[in-house]
């Protein structure tokens, strides 16, 4: 059995996907706090890993990311414990880069709320038609 959402509850964790972005953008840290598990990572599409306390404080000390847009639907996976959201995405960046990318996230349930615990970006080489 494939552990695909309803989507009642895709929308919850597409909401959060969401709210989680923009808080990035917005640099809202008690959000991002809130929304990134402890053992947090992020995997650039360079392949960099980023800890959790190194993301959050490079988004503290300056704007990180101009803006971040859902391309397309979201798709997500779910478990009672874990859920996966699936989407492209264009992000743009205060250099005036903009990067065209698929973002992964698993979020985790955690004390009954859920918890980013890693997100990989991986680059398209041609931005969608």
């Amino acid at each position: 059995m494939t552990p695909v959402a309803p989507a009642a509850d895709a929308e919850v964790l597409c909401a959060l996907e969401r709210r989680r972005t923009r808080a990035l953008v917005e640099r809202d840290l008690p959000t991002l706090h809130a929304l990134h598990a402890p053992d947090y990572e992020l995997v650039t599409p360079a392949g960099q890993v980023i800890a959790r306390e190194e993301y959050l404080a490079a988004i503290e000390r300056a704007p990180f990311y101009a803006g971040w847009h859902v391309e397309g639907e979201m798709r997500v996976r779910l478990t009672p414990a874990m859920a996966l959201v699936r989407y492209r995405a264009r992000l743009l960046f205060p250099s005036g880069r903009e990067l065209h990318c698929w973002h992964l996230d698993a979020y985790e349930r955690r004390a009954g709320d859920w918890q980013a615990v890693w997100s990989q970006a991986t680059e398209l080489r041609r931005p969608p038609a």
